[in-house]
């Protein structure tokens, strides 16, 4: 099998003949290609060149095309930053006042330049790897992560608990909606495999479980919906210990959960067996970029043990893999997988 045949069968319950890794390693990409997160950002052929290197180097099956957490928010109007060597970033909304929803017309993300540079680089890797090597589009921020960024963490959960604007709050999350399903469209015509959001501020370290079931919740279904009505395969993510919302993560619809090595293997697993597939979940801090080839092995089989009665399963870190991660333990959790079984 190649990297996309292992992948689809991960994806449709099938048994692979090796365990599928798809790499969150956009950072690291770029870093070993020798450019800066500036040079990786602003061209979509260094984009596509340093993913197909990786590729190269390490023999994995799934690119995962990732940019930053704030391009979404850019084309929407959000302030953002572009350091030279991180990713993008936004500390402040362009809502200064939920009444402000009010005078938001319709969203026209295709028109923003970092939606087009992200669009393109997968374009350039699906005519470059064909149906060799799996492709997974991601598409930013879901609805509630896009609000959040929108008004601003703080101003957000204050939004929330505000019953007299509740209309607004709604309206805002329509608005974003409507943002992310036009990446998703924009995405889905670029040959990729599978579309993929971020909902991180949706998770239990921020809000309640009554609250993402609320608020989040919907919306993430609204997104799942249209890309299996766009004809592909859905992944959501959402960092930290998920435990208490990841059924209902998977009552979204969303085929894949990609999960945060904060969230308990033994518990997800449980949860996630035959009905959704698992990405995840080595820490890319402590053990993948700060451990020991030893460490990583040993992570890495504990992890596959615990899944290996399911085919509905693909190695990846829990979250994005640092830029320093050193080349020996990345060989040495896919070398680990490659010869399990």
């Amino acid at each position: 099998m190649n990297g996309y045949k292992r992948i689809k069968s991960a994806i449709e319950g099938e048994w692979p003949d090796k365990i599928p890794i798809m790499l969150h390693n956009f950072m690291m990409a770029a870093r070993e290609a020798g450019y800066t997160m500036r040079q990786f950002r602003e061209d979509p052929k260094v984009i596509a060149e340093s993913f197909i290197r990786a590729v190269e180097k390490y023999r994995y099956d799934g690119i995962l095309v990732d940019v930053d957490t704030v391009t979404l928010a850019g084309a929407v109007g959000v302030p953002v930053d572009f350091p030279e060597d991180e990713p993008a970033r936004s500390n402040r909304g362009n809502l200064t006042s939920i009444e402000m929803v009010k005078d938001l017309g319709h969203p026209e993300v295709g028109k923003y330049k970092y939606v087009q540079v992200w669009l393109e680089s997968v374009r350039i890797l699906k005519d470059y790897f064909d149906d060799e090597v799996y492709i997974r589009g991601n598409c930013d921020q879901d609805p509630f992560s896009l609000a959040s960024m929108m008004r601003g963490t703080e101003n957000w959960m204050m939004d929330l608990l505000d019953r007299e604007h509740e209309d607004l709050v709604f309206r805002l999350l329509d608005y974003c909606a409507e943002a992310t399903t036009q990446f998703i469209e924009l995405m889905s015509e670029t040959g990729a495999h599978m579309v993929s959001n971020g909902d991180s501020p949706a998770g239990p370290e921020l809000i309640s479980p009554e609250m993402y079931k609320k608020y989040a919740y919907p919306y993430e279904k609204k997104i799942v919906d249209k890309a299996h009505e766009l004809g592909l395969p859905y992944t959501l993510h959402i960092c930290g210990n998920t435990e208490p919302i990841l059924d209902k993560m998977i009552d979204t619809g969303t085929d894949c959960v990609e999960i945060d090595y904060k969230t308990d293997t033994l518990f997800s697993h449980e949860v996630c067996k035959d009905r959704v597939v698992f990405i995840g979940n080595i820490d890319p801090s402590g053990v993948l970029a700060m451990g020991t080839p030893e460490l990583v092995k040993k992570k890495t089989l504990d992890l596959l043990k615990i899944f290996s009665d399911t085919p509905k399963f693909i190695l990846n870190a829990g979250c994005a893999i640092p830029p320093i991660t050193p080349q020996e333990n990345l060989f040495a959790m896919i070398e680990t997988a490659r010869n399990f079984r």
